[in-house]
């Protein structure tokens, strides 16, 4: 007898309100394809504002619509071509175009990488599009010993994994962001700096010499503070530049390799202690609509998941509601 489960849908572009849960039976997949039993799942920004609308032209949607770009889970069937993961096999993974908030989900093969054996559950859930996207972009800029980069929104979920992928490249990391992530980014070998007033004299008293890059997750006047600072227009990533990232990678052609390469070689980062992945928000799967709502007020550092196989009663549904689920903690390998 097939286990079934649950998936999160929404019939109609709008706010947290449309989503619904709906019955999911055990899938069964094509011949390239694996059926994951989800173990957690990520949640992004991104994601949020394709359920509004605010991406209608870029990434429409076919109603009733799914979301969910990351995961990690447990094989559960593979369709008669797949030869590289066994059922049972741990894998993190990405499902293209959507449908990672669920009990199962069914991805190509080419979609999943291993997961190592002592990277969490909740790291590898919220791996995917964060970690790929940022890899991009630090790959973009060819950092290296002597560089000064300053990360703006650096302790988000794309900018905080920036970086310390700068930091492995040798790089000199300056991050802004508001003062209660001062201590979190120190932490991880950052030097924080505080938004407002005085920005571009606090970044250049902070370098100690030029500064050579310069990664924008924010927008704004960003490109003109990088123009001030002397940054070479070649060594700008602009916050346009990581949404077309992120847009190419929440639906990448099915034979695109490149994300699964780029997320296997950051879980080995991970496996080897060289990342660390900051979850600030675990819900268990049934509150997913009040952790989109954490996420939505964008003071989260690091990373929000879902668990979809948490021990929960019931007892704390009052915890969940109220918001107070958000401890913040380093969730590494």
């Amino acid at each position: 007898m097939s286990r079934s489960g649950k998936t999160v849908e929404f019939d109609r572009y709008g706010d947290v309100d449309e989503l619904h849960f709906v019955p999911q039976e055990m899938p069964v997949p094509g011949d390239d394809e694996v059926v994951v039993e989800v173990v957690c799942a990520g949640l992004n920004h991104i994601e949020n504002f394709i359920r509004l609308g605010d991406f209608a032209d870029r990434l429409p949607l076919e109603f009733p619509a799914r979301q969910g770009s990351c995961f990690a889970g447990i094989v559960k069937k593979r369709g008669s071509a797949v030869r590289d993961f066994s059922v049972g096999a741990e894998v993190i993974g990405h499902a293209i175009g959507g449908g990672a908030h669920a009990t199962f989900v069914t991805v190509p093969a080419s979609s999943i990488v291993t997961k190592p054996p002592h990277v969490s559950w909740e790291v590898a859930g919220g791996l995917y599009l964060a970690g790929v996207t940022a890899y991009d972009v630090v790959r973009s800029l060819h950092l290296g010993t002597g560089d000064v980069v300053v990360i703006t929104a650096a302790a988000g979920g794309v900018g905080h994994i920036e970086c310390q992928l700068a930091l492995a490249a040798g790089a000199k990391v300056i991050g802004t962001c508001s003062p209660p992530n001062h201590d979190y980014l120190r932490s991880i070998g950052v030097t924080p700096i505080t938004y407002g007033d005085g920005l571009q004299q606090r970044i250049e008293e902070a370098a100690g010499r030029p500064v050579t890059a310069f990664i924008d997750n924010f927008g704004g006047d960003n490109p003109d503070l990088a123009e001030a600072l002397g940054v070479a227009p070649s060594r700008f990533s602009s916050s346009e530049h990581r949404l077309d990232l992120e847009v190419r990678y929440i639906r990448p052609e099915r034979d695109d390799a490149e994300p699964a390469m780029i997320l296997a070689a950051l879980a080995k980062l991970i496996a080897e202690n060289k990342v660390r992945v900051l979850i600030s928000g675990f819900y268990p799967f049934d509150y997913i609509a009040q952790a989109f709502d954490d996420l939505a007020e964008k003071h989260s550092r690091g990373k929000v998941v879902v668990g979809m196989q948490p021990v929960e009663t019931g007892a704390r549904s009052h915890w969940y509601l109220s918001g107070k689920a958000r401890s913040t903690h380093e969730a590494s390998a």
